[in-house]
């Protein structure tokens, strides 16, 4: 009989994924003007948005550290945005550690 190949582990830190939790609040949300504004904020940062949902386009404010955030908040909004009510706290992880 042969034998199965040993199984290759992985080191632990080669197996989990760098991860930090963004706090994302919905401050305003317009449907005549198809926008939603809010704030989010992860590891030490804290930037102010804008999602025009109707063409997909998303400003953060300010610059630094934008582009830890833009990318999943931009995600998460293009997946999310039609659950999401003023006055709501979300929060959602990011793929990368801060």
């Amino acid at each position: 009989m042969a034998s199965a190949p040993p199984i290759q582990q992985q080191p632990a830190e080669m197996a989990r994924l760098p991860a930090t939790t963004a706090h994302l609040r919905v401050l305003q949300q317009s449907f005549n003007h198809k926008l939603l504004e809010g704030e989010v904020a992860a590891g030490g940062f804290r930037w102010e948005f804008r999602w025009h949902f109707d063409r997909g386009e998303l400003v953060v404010e300010p610059s630094l550290g934008r582009a830890l955030i833009q990318d999943a908040l931009f995600r998460f909004l293009v997946k999310s945005d039609y659950e999401l009510e003023p006055g709501g706290d979300y929060a959602f992880i990011v793929r990368a550690k801060f």
